[in-house]
């Protein structure tokens, strides 16, 4: 022990020499987690809802040259997506930028709305590339639906066909804006949202309940998700591995 204690005496004469360094840049650090997580494989989801007959045609975040949307509905795919929790409630996350017609239209949506459902999360399958770029790019894709296979739900909200699966969800809360950290850590809570005044693009994160599973392939078909790594889309591979090694 006095050998040991010794060494570390000698390893670590000031407390200077033996603190690791640590990153508190929010720029470095934000650039830091973006590049480890192009490194790890992410599902691609699309969110799907009813547009919000109140958007004007001119939305802030509409591109210059946007044709706008005729359709009563509207997607867009999403960056972020995770299942929260299983019990007592199936709870699912996901962000928004902001300002975005999604945004708008689920905020209507919870503050206006009873039905059991706000929205459906479609889990894109490897062979729905295209359908992910068609929801991400509002300026090239204004009508999103035209020509793309989807049937509704009870509550009349669309269901990509072809994807892994579907999620009819209802918002559980208000969306809480992520650019606002202080209304987060004193309690504030969502809706007392502080308006943006810096750069970048700043995100709403909504919290909801899944409702429904929904149907999207034939009965004993299956599909492999669509992934995004590496800034492309890939997909799942099997891998070999000895039995006591599987979980």
């Amino acid at each position: 022990m006095l050998a040991f204690s010794r060494f570390a005496s000698s390893q670590c004469s000031t407390a200077r020499k033996c603190a690791r360094h640590l990153v508190t840049d929010t720029s470095v650090v934000r650039d830091q987690l973006r590049a480890l997580l192009r490194d790890t494989a992410q599902p691609v989801a699309v969110v799907t809802a009813l547009m919000d007959p109140s958007i004007p045609t001119s939305h802030p975040n509409s591109h210059p040259h946007l044709t706008p949307s005729k359709s009563r509905f509207h997607g867009a795919t999403l960056s972020s997506f995770s299942s929260i929790a299983m019990d007592p409630h199936p709870l699912v996350a996901f962000s928004l930028r902001i300002p975005s017609r999604m945004a708008t239209s689920l905020a209507s949506a919870h503050s206006a709305t009873s039905a059991p459902s706000h929205m459906v999360i479609n889990i894109l399958s490897e062979r729905q590339a295209s359908t992910a770029v068609r929801f991400s790019r509002p300026d090239l894709h204004a009508e999103p639906f035209v020509g793309l296979p989807h049937t509704l739900t009870h509550e009349g909200l669309p269901v990509l066909e072809g994807s892994v699966g579907a999620l009819s969800c209802r918002l559980v809360a208000a969306s809480w804006p992520l650019h606002d950290l202080e209304s987060l850590t004193e309690g504030g809570g969502a809706g007392k949202e502080k308006e943006w005044e810096g750069e970048g693009v700043v995100s709403e994160l909504f919290i909801a309940q899944v409702v429904r599973v929904e149907r999207t392939l034939p009965e004993g078909e299956a599909a492999r998700p669509l992934l995004y790594h590496k800034r492309a889309y890939v997909t799942t591979q099997p891998i070999e591995c000895t039995e006591s090694a599987k979980p």
